[in-house]
């Protein structure tokens, strides 16, 4: 049994916005013990004696959406990759994820059951990774990465763990519990064009109510929820009112919307980041002309829509939804929220609320006793400078993730 205090810590509750200096907190094994005054915690036992300073002590971060099999923009190349040269690359991203202050992140078509246990075992160094298995799209959908030439019956462009192939209610039935067997924390739907597939628009709507109704039911009836990928206000209206518990995007979302989200208590993962980066370096590493244009569509509008769903009370969460090499810039999320929302809602919605969208409230984004023990320490107050969480080069001392310490400056 391993027992680590950190002592003399401002340690910051993203549920109040309170900052609270002189505070100890008390680590065994994987999990929080103990958290109180310096004076009145202590371990004179403990293994490790980690003197804060003053700095601040926070939870780890929470990236809700994530693709760590995406390894590239460039598709081709993704397709050429055997597993054997994939999944190290994929190791490699998490490791990166884990050094910026995630510990935990959700990928939403591709992550599978033996990389999440890897990172429990401890063979890779990564975040938590809660996983849904590939995304379900119908033919010629988002999922669907075959272009007009090409006429086999292959799913997702011959990358199968990205997306499945399902049309009607007895296939979505079908695949649903597949994907649930594998033991998938949710289900994913593709419910209106996307950027990267080449054969669909950003306008169409995809998947029928009894086919969306049939994943939510498959889902539910094991206790697991479904999101869906869209960015169109009559797509995301329709999927909340099937049973939806979250979208992820909504670039297009209109003040009807942001109501249809309050009343069915669902989540918004807006990921705004991608669009950015793309749009500055999609082409030179590999992004085609088609798919660079349809980034245009979506990147005018987001902010926007980022702004409405926060005015009117829409449970926000952080997601960067970065490929292959743009993932170095997961960080940046941070600062484009900041241009809407306040620091602490932005982190709020990469701790308590992706929490909530989880499952795991009381367990992760939360520094208190029987939580896991992902916490950082940063050499500043990211509540009233938010670069104190995008520069971990400068700012990010340490990083623990389920009590076992992955970063450390030594300062």
């Amino acid at each position: 049994m391993s027992t680590i205090l950190f002592e003399n810590a401002t340690v910051l509750d993203p549920a109040t916005g309170d900052m609270t200096p002189d505070s100890a907190v008390i680590v065994v094994d994987r999990l929080i013990r103990e958290v109180g005054t310096t004076r009145e915690v202590t371990a004179p036992n403990a293994d490790r004696v980690i003197d804060v300073r003053g700095r601040t002590l926070m939870p780890g971060l929470i990236d809700a959406h994530v693709h760590v099999y995406f390894q590239s923009l460039d598709l081709p190349k993704l397709q050429s990759w055997p597993p054997s040269y994939l999944v190290p690359k994929a190791a490699r991203a998490l490791e990166d994820m884990l050094q910026r202050g995630f510990t935990t992140v959700r990928d939403t078509a591709g992550a599978d059951f033996a990389l999440a246990q890897a990172i429990d075992d401890g063979l890779i160094a990564g975040p938590r990774l809660i996983y849904g298995g590939p995304a379900l799209s119908q033919t010629g959908g988002h999922g669907d990465g075959r272009r007009p030439g090409d006429d086999t019956e292959q799913s997702c462009c011959r990358c199968p763990h990205m997306s499945r192939i399902a049309d009607g209610p007895d296939e979505v039935r079908k695949v649903s519990r597949d994907i649930l067997r594998t033991g998938a924390a949710h289900l994913k739907l593709m419910l209106s064009g996307g950027v990267s597939t080449p054969t669909d628009s950003i306008s169409s709507i995809q998947y029928t109510d009894e086919e969306i109704a049939v994943a939510v039911r498959e889902a539910s009836v094991q206790g697991k929820y479904v999101t869906g990928h869209a960015y169109l206000a009559e797509a995301i209206e329709n999927a909340l009112a099937l049973g939806l518990r979250c979208i992820e995007h909504g670039n297009l979302l209109k003040p009807s919307t942001v109501a249809s989200f309050v009343e069915h208590d669902a989540f918004l993962v807006p990921t705004l980041v991608t669009y950015k980066a793309m749009d500055e370096m999609g082409p030179a590493i590999g992004m085609s002309k088609s798919s660079h244009q349809k980034n245009s569509e979506v990147l005018a509008t987001g902010l926007e829509a980022l702004e409405m769903a926060d005015r009117g009370g829409v449970k926000l969460v952080y997601g960067s939804d970065l490929i292959g090499e743009l993932q170095t810039r997961q960080l940046e999320e941070f600062t484009i929220r900041s241009e809407v929302q306040s620091s602490i809602d932005v982190i709020r919605s990469a701790t308590t609320t992706a929490a909530e969208l989880t499952n795991l409230t009381g367990k992760v984004g939360v520094i208190a006793p029987d939580a896991h023990a992902d916490l950082l320490v940063v050499d500043g107050d990211p509540i009233t400078d938010i670069s104190v969480l995008t520069r971990p080069d400068k700012y990010l001392d340490i990083v623990m993730r389920a009590g076992q310490i992955y970063r450390d400056a030594g300062k």
